[in-house]
């Protein structure tokens, strides 16, 4: 049985709001700079950490604000630095000699001193308190490989200054900053950018709602102060404060930003609503049933923060490459110095070759490969109504190779209906029906529900009954225009000697449907079969998985008539039934040990050993429910054509994580050697300032091939 990778409850509560992966933050170095921050912020940062405790609207927009105050910071970094580079360049001789222009004055090398030591104080800060915390975890990283290139080149100069002759590396430390921090700056936006799709989640709650007094006067309080059992008025246009059930009237809901679903969904008196969704021309009077954390956006939210703290496979192997490739770099970088030196090349050039290997190497691109790709993936995944809870089994999905789907609830609606109308004697369909309409109307019997509903739908009149009786057992019986109408089961065909003879109607048995027989004046006029109704989206759902190459199965604990019968109509590849609840798991474990990749797909309820045994647990239909433990990945909709969405995004986020990859492992083979100036006999020599451009060129590429992933 595999493992989940689920995260504790104590885990989901310090998730903070709209945080970016744990992955980002230790692989992007972003922990670093948050250190920075709480020590240089003083309580924004506790202030941060206290809104981490809450799930409510406004710890949400408080942490977003933190976030963003993160970049603003670093862009006030970067553009004090960049100005400061400006004389610092001027006054570079190197630069002089290039342009061919001269600016020298007494004291010029200490004025080009006191503004490469506030460049490196001020823009390096974030990355010079990173090396103390990526020595403290004995996790060499980014930060340590710019923190050295920075300062090596920083304390050299100061000493070619005060103490020793040779050339100083003011110029090329001040752009090597200024880079760094433009590329912290961009790669900061794309990882909040990444996480736009749940931002626009939290602002769907209102911040008021129409609040209905037992005196009937309505008055306006903090949607925040609603409680379960609370009545409130949602008029037209407004967003539905909360989770509930309509008491009065009918609309049509628009749940788009919440389910994916992109048609408003009509309801009425009984429906159940969730909060944030969009009230249509209706005013409608809803009893709230869940409120603040136990809401459906709420549980929504954890479960995609829950998805993006969950590890990864393809993550772990990336950030195992990204701390070997800063080991390398150390080491390349102190070889290339000590190469360089004993070729006869001076202290200064050999010096530039060294912090040039150990910035174009900074891993940067492929520890923020995975993570981006990760982050998209869980916003696209939500925007759809896809909830992903473990990244391990939805990395999995990809592999499937066989899918087995529980009957009722999933392939089928859960809930008895007419699927045959047989007639007999030259009646038409639509008397046989309004026959048993008359008589069943008024039942709550499943099978009077199934001929009712069909009746309604078809726009049938309802004819007057008289003498109405039930039969126990057997039926029910009355006058319908001074005729004598029965609805009966078959057992009273056999018992009364009743003769009927249709291939049709024997063919619904065999399938073992429910099958009532219509009568009148005791001669029978059709019959209506009845069975749980088949989604009309299953058919396809298997048509397009079996187009992938993907088995598809069904398990049910209903007789094999019926399984066989549902099987034949979706055209499986199999089926189990009369599975018991806690044989389901087996069933699972069996197909496994025939070698294939399974997903259970369920109601996570009956199902819930069977989700946890298969390779991916796929709940399906969990509407306002969607705390289902036992799940990997929970379907909003109650359509199994979710399901292939969720198999083409785990193929294109695969894909797009592939990609970032080998770019960064093909970037980092090509630009090392160039750094290390492998080419300079031919003339090509790359100085740090270049190192550093190309270094940061790489993570925006990654960044924004992140971007472009879509379903």
């Amino acid at each position: 049985m595999k493992e989940k990778n689920h995260v504790s409850e104590d885990e989901g509560k310090n998730m903070g709001g709209l945080a970016p992966s744990p992955e980002v933050n230790k692989e992007g170095n972003m922990e670093e700079y948050k250190m920075h921050h709480k020590e240089h912020k003083g309580g924004a940062y506790k202030n941060h950490e206290k809104h981490e405790e809450t799930q409510n609207h406004e710890g949400h927009k408080n942490h977003q604000n933190h976030h963003q105050m993160m970049v603003k910071d670093f862009r006030k970094r970067f553009f004090v630095s960049a100005i400061l580079t400006i004389p610092v360049l001027l006054l570079s001789p190197l630069i002089q000699d290039f342009f061919r222009f001269s600016l020298a004055f007494p004291g010029d090398v200490y004025v080009l001193f006191a503004l490469s030591s506030i460049i490196y104080l001020y823009g390096g800060y974030p990355f010079l308190k990173g090396i103390a915390t990526d020595l403290k975890k004995k996790q060499p990283g980014m930060m340590t490989l710019i923190a050295v290139a920075i300062s090596v080149a920083y304390i050299y100069s100061t000493a070619v200054v005060f103490v020793i002759p040779g050339k100083f590396f003011f110029w090329e430390l001040s752009t090597l900053i200024d880079i760094m921090l433009l590329g912290h700056w961009i790669e900061m936006r794309s990882i909040l950018g990444a996480s736009r799709a749940l931002e626009a989640l939290v602002k769907l709650m209102p911040a008021e709602a129409h609040l209905m007094k037992e005196d009937g006067t309505v008055v306006d309080v903090p949607t925040a102060k609603l409680r379960p059992g609370d009545i409130v008025l949602v008029k037209p246009g407004e967003k539905i404060p909360s989770d509930g059930v309509i008491l009065k009237g009918a609309t049509n809901v628009n749940e788009a930003m919440l389910t994916g679903e992109s048609q408003p969904i009509f309801k009425k008196a009984g429906d159940e609503v969730i909060g944030g969704s969009i009230n249509g021309e209706g005013a409608i009077e809803v009893k709230i049933t869940h409120t603040g954390e136990e809401t459906y956006l709420s549980q929504v939210i954890k479960l995609v923060k829950e998805a993006q703290q969950t590890r990864s496979r393809t993550q772990d192997l990336a950030n195992r490459a990204a701390f070997y490739l800063t080991i390398i770099a150390i080491l390349g970088g102190t070889l290339t110095f000590v190469i360089w030196l004993l070729l006869g090349k001076d202290v200064a050039f050999a010096l530039e070759r060294m912090v040039t290997v150990m910035v174009i190497t900074c891993p940067y691109a492929l520890g923020l490969a995975v993570p981006l790709v990760v982050s998209v993936s869980t916003s696209i995944s939500a925007r759809n109504g896809l909830l992903i809870r473990n990244r391990t089994a939805f990395e999995n999905a990809r592999k499937l190779d066989a899918i087995v789907f529980d009957k009722t609830g999933t392939l089928t609606e859960g809930k008895f209906g007419v699927t045959d109308v047989v007639t007999e004697n030259g009646f038409t369909e639509d008397d046989v029906i309004r026959y048993a309409y008359a008589l069943e109307a008024n039942s709550e019997h499943p099978i009077a529900q199934g001929i009712t509903a069909l009746a309604k739908e078809r726009g049938l009149e309802k004819l007057e009954v008289k003498e109405f009786k039930a039969i126990p057992g057997k039926g029910v019986i009355g006058k319908v225009n001074g005729k004598t109408v029965m609805v009966a089961g078959p057992g009273y065909l056999r018992e009364n000697n009743i003769q009927i003879e249709n291939e049709e109607i024997e063919k619904l048995q065999s399938q073992g449907k429910t099958t009532v027989f219509i009568l009148l004046d005791n001669k029978v006029i059709g019959a209506i079969a009845l069975a749980d109704i088949i989604r009309p989206e299953s058919e396809e759902a298997i048509k397009r998985l079996q187009e992938m190459g993907i088995k598809c199965m069904m398990l049910t604990g209903d007789n094999k008539l019926v399984a066989k019968w549902v099987a034949e109509k979706l055209g499986l590849d199999n089926y189990f039934a009369e599975v018991l609840p806690h044989e389901k798991s087996q069933v699972i474990r069996k197909i496994q040990s025939e070698g294939f990749t399974v997903a259970m797909v369920g109601d996570g309820i009956n199902d819930a050993p069977a989700l946890v045994q298969a390779d991916v647990g796929i709940a399906i239909g969990a509407g306002t429910d969607v705390a289902i433990e036992s799940a990997d990945i929970i379907l909003v909709r109650n359509d199994p054509r979710d399901v292939t969405s969720i198999i083409k995004l785990a193929k294109a986020t695969y894909r797009k994580m592939k990609q970032n990859l080998m770019w960064a492992t093909a970037y980092n083979a090509v630009a090392i050697p160039l750094a290390a100036g492998i080419l300079y006999n031919i003339g090509i020599l790359l100085s740090p300032a270049a190192g550093a451009i190309l270094m940061s060129l790489s993570t925006v590429i990654v960044a924004i091939n992140a971007r472009l992933l879509s379903l």
